[in-house]
Formats: structure tokens, C-alpha cells, sequence
């Protein structure tokens, strides 16, 4: 009776556990206020010229406080490209090359987070753009956790860079790289907050 009740006590023990690990997992949604998805790309062979895409929703899953275990999930709204020049805007968003109506969203969906050095990761996953479906490695960097004392909301933040090359997605493909590089240079920097139940 004795062995039956420790064997008892301890699956009532693990599967409280297993709950308990379960419940800890959070759930991050980007503030739009303080997050931003840039990319720049050379003119010419010789100028930098940069941009936004201004509606970006990124979501968090991870139950380790420093997202070493973080499922990342990112959508952005191509129409809201923002190059600052309306015209180069509105010939981005045509067929040349993100074909908004065709294509009005791109995402990246992680799939693993390996783990460089103390805050530093290498985020894998596959980045969906102009209707191409591509593995990304992108460099990661967890900026922490902090109190916004303007809202009292815990708040993390990190940075993700990385290069991406536009013919892998076909993205303005009746450009030469003598007038549009090829290699585009993209960084977002967030900061997350739970969402309210």
C-alpha cells in the first residue's frame, strides 16, 4: 500500500509539474509605438536608401525568461511600405516588385533559436515574401526586461538583424543590382508587452 501510494504521489507530483511548466509559457505582443521594421538597400553601387514597412504585428511564445525557448510569429503589411517618397512608394508596391494586391502580407515564422552567447541567438525560420517561401538565419539579440514607467507594463525588448537578397523572392527583378542592390540589409528593433486577458 505504501509503494502504491509513493508511485501515486510521485505521478501527481510530475504531472503538477508538467501544468505548472505549461502555465509559465507567456505570450508577447510588439508595441507598435516602439517597434520597427527597416530595411535599407544601396542605389547606384554607392548610396544607401532606406525604408519601413509601418504595420508590423509580432507575437512571442516562450517560457524561459531569457526567449531562449521563444516561438516568433511576424506579419507585416506590405501597403505599408514607407520609403518616404510617395512615388518610389507606390512603384514599390506595384508588380515591379512587392505586387501589394497579389501578395498583402509578409511573415516569418521561427523555427529554432540557437543560442550564441549570453543574449545573442541566431533566429532560423522561414520568411514567406511575394509568394516565395524561403529558410532564413537571421542574428538576434535579447535586450532584456524592464517596468515602462510610463504604463507600469513589464516590457522586454530585442533586435533582429540579417541579409536577404530580393532575386531569392523575386522581388524586382527587372532591376540590375548596377541600379538596386541585390543584398538587402533588414533590422527590427521591438519592444513587447503582455496582452491584456
Amino acid at each position: 500500500m505504501k509503494r502504491l501510494n509513493l508511485i501515486l504521489g510521485a505521478l501527481l507530483f510530475i504531472t503538477a509539474v508538467h501544468v505548472n511548466a505549461q502555465s509559465e509559457t507567456k505570450t508577447w505582443s510588439n508595441d507598435p509605438a516602439h517597434s520597427q521594421l527597416h530595411f535599407t538597400v544601396t542605389h547606384l553601387g554607392f548610396n544607401d536608401i532606406s525604408g519601413t514597412f509601418d504595420d508590423v504585428t509580432v507575437n512571442v511564445n516562450a517560457s524561459k525568461s531569457d526567449l531562449s525557448d521563444a516561438s516568433i510569429e511576424l506579419t507585416a503589411k506590405t501597403s505599408s511600405i514607407n520609403t518616404r517618397v510617395e512615388g518610389r512608394d507606390n512603384h514599390l508596391k506595384s508588380p515591379d516588385f512587392f505586387d501589394v494586391e497579389k501578395f498583402p502580407t509578409l511573415t516569418f515564422k521561427s523555427t529554432e533559436l540557437e543560442k550564441v552567447s549570453e543574449g545573442k541567438y541566431t533566429l532560423n525560420g522561414n520568411l514567406t515574401m511575394h509568394g516565395v517561401t524561403k529558410s532564413v538565419a537571421l542574428d538576434f539579440i535579447y535586450n532584456g526586461e524592464t517596468v515602462n514607467p510610463m504604463s507600469s507594463k513589464k516590457t522586454i525588448a530585442f533586435q533582429v538583424t540579417g541579409t536577404l537578397k530580393r532575386s531569392d523572392f523575386a522581388v524586382g527583378e527587372k532591376f540590375s543590382e548596377t541600379i538596386i542592390s541585390d543584398e538587402v540589409r533588414i533590422e527590427f528593433n521591438g519592444e513587447f508587452v503582455q496582452p491584456k486577458k
